[in-house]
């Protein structure tokens, strides 16, 4: 347990917190394979070693990147690998929790069941039912088998194809003392791209003919281009390139921006991931506002555009964003729109602070890329973690907005299900 955690601390620093949760996941994993071990050595000598092989596979896959990590960082692998690598791991993980649930029910109601003292009647009646049919724990841990096949096909589907369906959302945004120059201008909004995650190259082509087919006036990016390293961002550049915006395009930075989630053989080698990531905006045409701020018209006629760098509420992402350094120059502009990759920003800052901030644009929660969106209901686990996770919101006390975009990218999950990748079309009214 010793060498794991300590794999972790030197590989992957930024996750060693998670350890625990690891080593209850491999005591379930035994546990899971309890229920499997009797059948599976009943098999011929061929398909058990099979077997085997494809149960433990998953937690073979952990082993090989805490030891390849800590041999060759991970920075340096292959994105599409490392993509699909991570995503086998969590699809695996996650499809043998349901068995896991389901095992641990039967075991519990098999455990109280022979708790009780039952009369010599009831126990022949019980022999009798079993006779005639499964019993209760032996149909639960199917039950729980059949569900857990379900989720990960389901899951491989959410991989391979819902991932790259891209969705556009609308919306209208009611903006006080709005410009007449600045009635029905068309923003387009993508967050959460993590490069470094997608699989294929292609897909963003189709991303990038619908984001221009839009026709915006101005395209906003709000953080998180990369999930490691600044390298990741290199195959896409000139596919990037081609997005074009009369007003401009303009970005904010995200908390995987920074290069905080892998081990730097130094400081300097940090630092340079910064600017090669400065570099790559500059290259590619966007603005990057870092606590700054860009203004459009003249006179009473202008409306700015602000820029804040990360800031999150919980304090495992970095805070850097400073509201009052980005309005500076503001003061006399009647309309702003903040870019602020997180929106917990807007909760504990913008709207506590009363900042002059008609509408907030954000992303990071990326609807946790599961839920379910319908005219009656919308779910996802988000909510549990984030007031607001997805869609439009307003502050019933003022006239602030905000839009929290359900990124176009994935990260842990390669994948997504119910929450599909979002582009956004903002139109100000």
């Amino acid at each position: 347990m010793a060498a794991g955690y300590f794999l972790l601390q030197c590989s992957m620093p930024r996750y060693s917190g998670m350890y625990l949760a690891g080593l209850i996941l491999i005591l379930a994993d035994i546990y899971l394979w309890s229920a499997f071990r009797k059948r599976v050595f009943s098999y011929n000598l061929l398909l058990k070693v099979l077997l085997i092989v494809i149960y433990w596979l998953p937690l073979a896959a952990i082993g090989f990147v805490l030891v390849g990590a800590d041999i060759v960082p991970i920075i340096e692998w292959n994105d599409v690998f490392r993509n699909y690598l991570f995503g086998f791991i969590f699809v695996a993980y996650t499809a043998k929790l349901l068995p896991i649930l389901f095992l641990l029910l039967a075991d519990t109601t098999r455990i109280i069941g022979r708790s009780f003292h039952l009369s010599k009647k009831h126990k022949r009646r019980e022999i009798n039912q079993n006779q005639e049919g499964i019993t209760r724990s032996k149909f639960l841990q199917y039950l729980g088998f059949l569900s857990g096949g379900l989720v990960m096909g389901s899951m491989f589907v959410g991989m391979f194809k819902w991932v790259f369906e891209f969705k556009v959302y609308r919306e209208k945004i009611p903006v006080k003392n709005l410009p007449s120059a600045f009635k029905g201008l068309k923003i387009v909004q993508i967050s959460d791209f993590h490069l470094g995650n997608w699989g294929l190259t292609k897909p963003m082509d189709e991303a990038i003919e619908t984001i221009m087919n839009l026709k915006p006036d101005m395209i906003v990016f709000t953080g998180d281009l990369v999930t490691f390293s600044t390298r990741e961002a290199y195959r896409f550049e000139e596919q990037l390139k081609k997005l074009k915006a009369p007003m401009g395009i303009y970005a904010s930075l995200g908390n995987h921006d920074y290069g905080l989630y892998v081990s730097w053989p130094d400081k300097a080698a940090k630092e340079k991931n910064m600017t090669d990531l400065f570099d790559f905006y500059r290259r590619i045409g966007w603005k990057l506002l870092n606590n700054e701020n860009v203004i459009f018209g003249e006179g009473n006629d202008r409306l700015a555009l602000v820029g804040v760098e990360n800031w999150g509420a919980n304090k495992r992402f970095p805070r850097f964003g400073k509201i009052e350094e980005a309005l500076k120059g503001t003061e006399e502009v009647p309309v702003k729109i903040l870019l602020s990759h997180d929106p917990s920003h807007w909760d504990h800052v913008v709207v506590p602070g009363n900042y002059p901030v008609n509408l907030t644009l954000s992303g990071h929660t990326h609807g946790f890329q599961f839920g379910i969106e319908s005219k009656s209901l919308k779910w996802s686990p988000a909510q549990y973690v984030y007031k607001h996770w997805a869609g439009l919101y307003k502050n019933p006390l003022s006239q602030h907005y905000l839009y929290v975009n359900r990124g176009i990218g994935s990260i842990g999950y390669p994948g997504r299900i119910g929450i599909l990748p979002e582009i956004t079309l903002l139109e100000l009214v």
